[in-house]
């Protein structure tokens, strides 16, 4: 529509004039657009490079802890884009600050529940755990051992198929059974917000906490998957910028994340 009005209205000599800066500075805006966003993945390594809001300190945390092994997590470098586990694009691109470089996998397993699952996971495996990998099924209600399907194979290639296995058979409901509730005042790292519903519900992990030294009011991160199984990313925080990605721990009733709202009585921890 907009050739034919040009090609009306100016002649071919003075649309090649009209059109050539134009292009250029819809180059220089893509080119600059493209840097900026590289420029901010970039800065972040890790999971503690991102700084907390002014005033606030992160907290420090035991050096093998679960809590410390989140705050280590390596941030995804490259596009800052959401990636399904078949290779496409995410329809929401709004919701994330920054990827964790972890796989999703390449079956439509790895969702919210066995996001949080997989982190959980991953942690106990590299402390060399074995005893301690367990999650239970939806059906049954009863856990799975990773130390009864390795039979005695404590490779990484087998606890990635056993974290599969789990994904295949557990969700929301059955890791809010074996968990147990937290008060939000008393929130640490590694602690869930987890919902189940009809037909699903939803989960997403604290995955740092800051504190502010003067007023004592503490902020949190929060990572996620989703539907379908995506590469686990980090929130934004849609109602404060200032904050984002952080959350304040005195949200009022209602914590909202892009894609989700929780409540109070919605933290859990593992047991």
């Amino acid at each position: 529509m907009y050739a034919l009005f040009f090609n009306r209205t100016l002649k071919n000599n003075e649309l090649q004039q009209f059109m050539v800066p134009i292009s250029f500075l819809i180059l220089v805006i893509q080119f600059s657009c493209g840097l900026s966003t590289q420029q901010e993945i970039t800065n972040y390594k890790q999971v503690k490079d991102i700084e907390p809001p002014t005033g606030f300190q992160r907290i420090s945390a035991d050096p093998n802890s679960f809590a410390a092994y989140l705050q280590q997590l390596p941030i995804k470098q490259g596009d800052g884009k959401v990636y399904l586990y078949d290779g496409q694009l995410k329809g929401n691109q709004s919701a994330q600050f920054a990827i964790l470089d972890i796989d999703v996998g390449t079956r439509d397993l790895q969702q919210c529940a066995d996001a949080a699952m997989r982190l959980r996971g991953e942690y106990l495996f590299h402390e060399k755990q074995y005893d301690d990998i367990h999650f239970n099924f939806l059906g049954d209600g009863l856990p799975r051992y990773f130390k009864a399907y390795a039979n005695g194979d404590y490779s990484y290639q087998k606890f990635r198929k056993y974290m599969d296995y789990i994904f295949a058979y557990a969700n929301t409901r059955s890791l809010h059974a074996e968990m147990i509730p937290v008060a939000v005042e008393d929130m640490q790292i590694g602690d869930v917000f987890i919902q189940t519903g009809n037909p699903y519900g939803h989960a997403v992990t604290v995955i740092d906490i800051a504190e502010n030294l003067n007023s004592g009011e503490r902020v949190f991160m929060l990572c996620q998957s989703y539907m379908p199984a995506q590469d686990i990313h980090i929130l934004k925080n849609p109602n404060d910028r200032a904050k984002s990605p952080w959350y304040s721990a005195s949200f009022l009733n209602i914590l909202t994340t892009p894609e989700w709202d929780f409540g109070l009585t919605d933290l859990r921890r593992y047991r």
